[in-house]
């Protein structure tokens, strides 16, 4: 299997898909790439399968866009997406490569009704020249930001020589039963074969505050999120409701409040579903979020480190940087194992793992031993199977956003359970949920899998202004 960094499940991106958003621009900045030196006039990208039935509620279009014009969605101003978008459309013009190109995204962004056989989410970019075909490239869009593309060999991606292979949760307890040593100690060594230490503490670091930022703009930001459904934001309320009015001025001074509040079992309910909500109201807003490990479930990672950071005694960057490892493995396995795209395998992708990989992160800093991190991995996930991916209008808003709380919550639940009990007990074990994950996935109708055809967006259709 190919080697996965845990930089490749936290990646700092643009809202609110990872698969249907950050995936596509990457796709978009890949063929931008491949044009240079290349006369051409005229540009089309067709969306297929789940990028065409929700493209507009993720956002599909835009990200195309930006991708093309050789944006970074990791230090783009997110406040001027807007403009930009407008101006493409206004001057039906797009600058690939400093060139101008015809671009008219209401004709040359065309939606497919239909999928194609390779993958569910797909896209295909055509570049012309006097109407002759110069370039055509099929990608795939495979969750958490990851692509592929169409007819490129995979075999020699990613291949790197690791001291701990890992494709397996068995194998990964094998190693730390060997080296009587945690989760975090194996996946760190694994890591500084990827980078140098200095780089490796410096991602780390803009990771761990990438999640703090997009927590604080979410919690000091209040209306209404756009896209036409008309969702309210509410972390904005709560936030001042636990604060009780208390003033600050900056992110720290927030953060310094948040720490000195009540830690009963009610206020910091309410503290962890806050931070939920926040990262996924800016998701929702096309804010610039972490992939954990996809957009959509954005909101659990970071709402369980403050969990732990505020209400745990476990406030110092060695505790994240543990956190993040032992998670970010959990991910990896999960994409090796199974999927973490929606559109493979509804939101037990998305939301399960991302609970699944909270739950191992808080168990590894409290002090659980790497088989109770990967049994609370197994509880988390164990009760998100079967979750299906049914976005009202194709909007990463109802249910997406609760959806972050919920995960949030049964990881820390998990956790507890998994701290008081005995993995030498437990019936089901990490490899064999991730498994049936998967096999669940294969199984799901495909109107569950991030199509709005089925579920609640069936059940509450809505006919939104872009669609």
């Amino acid at each position: 299997m190919e080697r996965l960094s845990i930089f490749d499940i936290y990646k700092i991106g643009v809202g609110p898909s990872s698969s249907h958003t950050l995936g596509p621009w990457n796709a978009a900045t890949q063929f931008a790439a491949a044009l240079w030196g290349k006369d051409i006039d005229h540009l089309q990208v067709h969306l297929y399968g789940s990028l065409s039935k929700t493209g507009r509620g993720h956002a599909t279009d835009v990200a195309v866009q930006l991708g093309l014009e050789g944006h970074d969605p990791v230090i783009i101003d997110t406040q001027e997406i807007p403009a930009i978008i407008e101006r493409i459309l206004r001057e039906e013009r797009l600058e690939v490569n400093k060139n101008d190109i015809t671009f008219s995204p209401k004709q040359d962004i065309i939606f497919h009704g239909h999928s194609l056989p390779g993958h569910p989410n797909t896209l295909t970019f055509k570049a012309f020249y006097k109407d002759e075909l110069i370039e055509e490239h099929t990608y795939y869009s495979l969750g958490g930001g990851f692509i592929e593309q169409e007819g490129v060999s995979q075999t020699d991606i990613r291949q790197a020589w690791l001291p701990f292979p890992i494709d397996e949760g068995s194998e990964l307890l094998d190693y730390t039963n060997t080296h009587d040593c945690r989760i975090s100690d194996i996946v760190w060594a694994n890591e500084l074969r990827f980078r140098n230490f200095r780089s490796f503490k410096s991602r780390m670091d803009g990771i761990f505050r990438a999640m703090l930022d997009c927590v604080y703009r979410g919690v000091t930001t209040e209306g209404i999120l756009p896209g036409g459904l008309n969702v309210r934001r509410r972390a904005y309320k709560l936030n001042q409701e636990l604060l009780k009015g208390a003033a600050f001025s900056n992110r720290d001074e927030w953060l310094a409040l948040v720490m000195k509040s009540s830690r009963d079992f009610v206020t910091v309910n309410k503290w962890v579903s806050c931070f939920a909500l926040a990262v996924n109201e800016e998701n929702a807003a096309l804010g610039r979020v972490v992939t954990s490990p996809t957009n959509g479930a954005a909101g659990v990672i970071p709402a369980v480190i403050l969990y732990m950071y505020c209400f745990c005694d476990c406030n110092t960057l060695d505790h994240v940087e543990r956190f993040l490892l032992a998670s970010g493995e959990v991910g990896c396995l999960f994409k090796k194992g199974a999927t973490i795209s929606a559109a493979m395998g509804g939101c037990q992708a998305e939301i399960g793992v991302s609970s699944a990989m909270a739950a191992a992160g808080l168990t590894e800093v409290l002090g659980g031993s790497p088989k109770q991190a990967l049994m609370a991995a197994e509880i988390a996930m164990e009760h998100h199977l079967g979750l299906t991916c049914d976005p009202i209008g194709g909007l990463v808003q109802v249910p997406c956003i609760e959806r972050n709380t919920m995960g949030a919550i049964k990881a820390i639940t998990a956790t507890n359970l998994a701290l008081s009990g005995d993995p030498d007990d437990c019936k089901v074990n990490f490899d064999v949920v991730v498994k049936t994950m998967w096999d669940t996935a294969q199984d799901m109708n495909h109107k569950y899998k991030e199509t709005s055809e089925g579920g609640l967006a069936f059940n509450l259709p809505v006919v939104l202004p872009n669609c």
